[in-house]
């Protein structure tokens, strides 16, 4: 099914059992080369069922489609006749691991930092009303963006506009059957109701006293209640702010994600689908590890083990030596932007848990975070790779230096990057590191 498909019209043309056979072969194309080459493995497989739908429902170049940090888009590049050229991912001279407008039509942003999609789609949708065309924007965003402040201030502009715009919520986090999805209707409801509180702590300390079945049985309960709030909450915030909230949709089901899509085409002012993904999805090793293999270099498809043995490199030598002086000194604490196995944090984290703090992906928040706790007397540590921390220099230079605060800032990945992973040529060292 694979080598029928060169583009999105003729993904048009398929039916859904064809459609979900190019699924299984597009998994299967895109295991063979990141284990020949390296790459980012765990989102793409994600997003199969997802890409192939929204290609079938949109008509590409006319509709805009603004992939949030850009490493998913293997499957959207396969699908609009870049197939061939994926085998040269990491490679000198070889196709780009994200979306580029220098390399096709189809990919109409460029993208490589977390949280920008939302603003760059509403940014579209706005020039489109203003030239008076009638096409469709879509951002698609995955759950952790949503940390990034940038996230949340375009989904507060986008809200009040009322301007026609599809957010795609790619949630990879949550696996909830449907039917939770009413149960949490109704368990919403009896919240707001008086005197539901009080009965709740009444019931639950009467059945943890039940001898042995008692509190496993609360714990089931309570993981169950996280759960369902992890779904009403959501759409309560989405709608409070202005938008339409479709979903929870299996994001695995392309009959379901495309009669959502269509739902939204149909639909004026803001529109958010929440759907529910798993990493590494069709590889069991990547989705029993999705964060080994977010982004990886070349390894053995049948035992996911790299094909080249690891050296002890700059992070782990870091992350040895922080734990070192961690132990002889109290006050040093360590900051990390959702990036702790990455900047080699995490045995400090298992050493230290109330002296690691993992804010999600929010630079600027680390740095004025730390410049906080430097200025009542912690030594905090913050590292982050070179081309993020551009995002914060704001903070770096009103916040820290100017006050002349001891903020250990942390920097690698400066400097030419061999594998290319956030498909730079290069991210310079600037002095006030």
């Amino acid at each position: 099914m694979i080598e029928r498909v060169n583009s999105a019209e003729d993904v048009k043309k398929l039916n859904i059992q064809e459609q979900k056979q190019l699924a299984e072969e597009i998994r299967k194309y895109i295991l063979e080369i990141v284990s020949k080459n390296g790459g980012h493995l765990a989102s793409n497989l994600g997003v199969v069922e997802l890409t192939i739908a929204l290609h079938t429902v949109f008509d590409l170049p006319k509709d805009k489609i603004v992939w949030d940090v850009g490493h998913q888009t293997y499957v959207h590049k396969i699908l609009t006749g870049r197939k061939e050229s994926l085998k040269t991912l990491r490679k000198l001279n070889g196709i780009a691991g994200f979306p580029k407008t220098k390399e096709s039509e189809t990919d109409c942003f460029n993208t490589g930092h977390s949280s920008t999609s939302i603003s760059a789609a509403l940014g579209m949708a706005r020039a489109r009303d203003i030239k008076k065309e009638n096409n469709h924007v879509i951002a698609v965003i995955g759950d952790g963006a949503l940390t990034g402040g940038m996230a949340l201030e375009a989904l507060n502009d986008a809200g009040w506009s009322k301007t026609r715009l599809t957010v795609i919520l790619n949630d990879n986090e949550m696996s909830i059957s449907k039917n939770i999805g009413g149960i949490s209707m109704l368990l919403s409801k009896l919240r707001t109701k008086k005197g539901y509180t009080k009965s709740n702590i009444s019931m639950k300390n009467k059945i943890a006293k039940i001898p042995i079945i008692g509190i496993p049985f609360v714990k089931i309960v309570q993981r169950v209640k996280r759960s369902i709030k992890q779904l009403v909450i959501p759409k309560m915030f989405f709608e409070d702010i202005g938008f339409r909230y479709l979903g929870p949709v299996d994001g695995h089901n392309i009959e379901e994600l495309e009669r959502m899509l269509t739902i939204s085409k149909q639909l004026d002012g803001p529109v958010l689908i929440h759907i529910l993904t798993k990493k590494g999805k069709g590889y069991k090793i990547a989705e029993e590890n999705p964060d080994k293999f977010h982004a990886i270099g070349p390894f053995d498809l049948e035992t996911g083990k790299s094909k080249k043995a690891k050296s002890k490199d700059y992070s782990e030598v870091f992350g040895d030596k922080l734990v070192e002086l961690a132990k002889k000194n109290d006050k040093i604490v360590a900051i990390t932007a959702s990036m702790k196995d990455g900047t080699g944090l995490t045995k400090f984290a298992k050493e230290f848990p109330n002296r690691f703090f993992d804010i999600g992906i929010a630079e600027q928040h680390a740095l004025g975070l730390a410049a906080g706790m430097a200025k009542e007397g912690v030594i905090p540590i913050v590292p982050i790779y070179s081309s993020f921390y551009q995002r914060a220099y704001d903070q770096i230079i009103h916040d820290i230096a100017i006050q002349n605060l001891p903020v250990v800032m942390c920097v690698d990945r400066a400097g030419v990057v061999g594998q290319d992973r956030r498909n730079t040529s290069r991210n310079f060292r600037y002095g006030i590191f």
